[in-house]
């Protein structure tokens, strides 16, 4: 969105009259939303749970609050609502991720080398922590993460307080430091971020 750019909001308030603009919403966010949905279960799901976000979305607008100007969050609450209905599918993605340590998003565009296969080996640690984890906890941090939400971000996805987000990333951390034998999660995962 350019600065001459309306904001969300005010495109999901036209499209109430002009169903057709919401389009834009679609063009703006689509490839986030699919980035991180590739990330929770593969490349396989991932065109139908986008289609799924973003045709929910457009039957949602009415309700939409038009004091937010930014969309994305709403996006990633419905993705990831979406999400949970494929949790096995979710488990095995990240049950490949821990054997193979390939992320899908960045696996196509990565060359092979020393690097990537370290990264590999700490990519594989992480999933089967994540997977380890509690589904609220997992959705939290993958939001804040992965989608690079902020807490107040994630807890307006969610529909649940910042209070709880900040709580839910705090536990989510604290358990995959454990299960890294004390690396903190949080540079691996924006590490991963910035090499991907």
């Amino acid at each position: 969105m350019s600065e001459t750019s309306p904001a969300d909001s005010a495109v999901i308030a036209r499209s109430r009259q002009e169903p057709e603009a919401f389009g834009e919403i679609f063009r703006r966010h689509a490839a986030e939303i699919k980035r991180f949905v590739i990330r929770r279960l593969g490349l396989d799901v991932a065109e139908d749970v986008v289609a799924e976000t973003f045709l929910a979305a457009f039957h949602q607008r009415g309700r939409y609050d038009l004091a937010r100007p930014n969309a994305l969050p709403w996006l990633y609450g419905i993705a990831t609502n979406l999400i949970g209905r494929h949790k096995r599918t979710e488990a095995r993605q990240l049950n490949l991720l821990a054997r193979t340590g390939v992320d899908p998003v960045t696996e196509p565009f990565t060359p092979r080398s020393d690097e990537r296969l370290s990264a590999q080996a700490v990519q594989q640690r992480l999933a089967a922590a994540l997977v380890a984890l509690p589904a609220g906890h997992r959705d939290v941090l993958l939001l804040v993460t992965w989608g690079g939400l902020s807490y107040a971000e994630a807890a307006e996805a969610l529909g649940i307080r910042v209070g709880t987000v900040r709580s839910r990333v705090n536990r989510a951390r604290a358990k995959i430091r454990e299960e890294l034998g004390g690396t903190d999660p949080t540079a691996l995962v924006i590490e991963e971020v910035r090499h991907g």
